[in-house]
């Protein structure tokens, strides 16, 4: 698993938490030292089965003070995104072929779920 990880979010250190203690393999992503491309954002709304919109994150000051009430593309909100990490929501785990948002952090185990139906 690969989860998009903020150490100073609450909400990603009580994901992680879950998914250590249901001993899942968990692949950090400091996704604002490390922005995902345009083109992993693409994929990663493919997993989601979301817009770029339902990943960003509307209330941080900086999309308030810029970008609020503007009429953004797909492909324009991907590159905002990518440039400005600090806007994608948090957490997201990503297990193979789907992902989530943890929000709150008890839906990461939707996909600890699935994984233990599968073994």
């Amino acid at each position: 698993m690969i989860i998009y990880y903020n150490a100073r979010c609450s909400k990603c250190r009580e994901a992680l938490q879950l998914l250590e203690e249901n001993s899942c393999e968990v692949e950090i992503r400091n996704y604002l030292e490390y922005a995902p491309t345009v083109e992993e954002l693409k994929q990663l709304t493919q997993l989601l089965n979301c817009s770029a919109i339902q990943i960003t994150r509307t209330k941080e000051p900086l999309f308030v003070e810029k970008y609020e009430g503007k009429r953004l593309s797909e492909e324009k909100l991907f590159k905002l995104l990518s440039k400005n990490p600090i806007l994608i929501e948090r957490p997201i785990v990503i297990d193979g072929k789907r992902a989530i948002v943890g929000r709150p952090p008890q839906l990461v185990l939707e996909l600890v779920k699935v994984k233990k139906r599968k073994k």
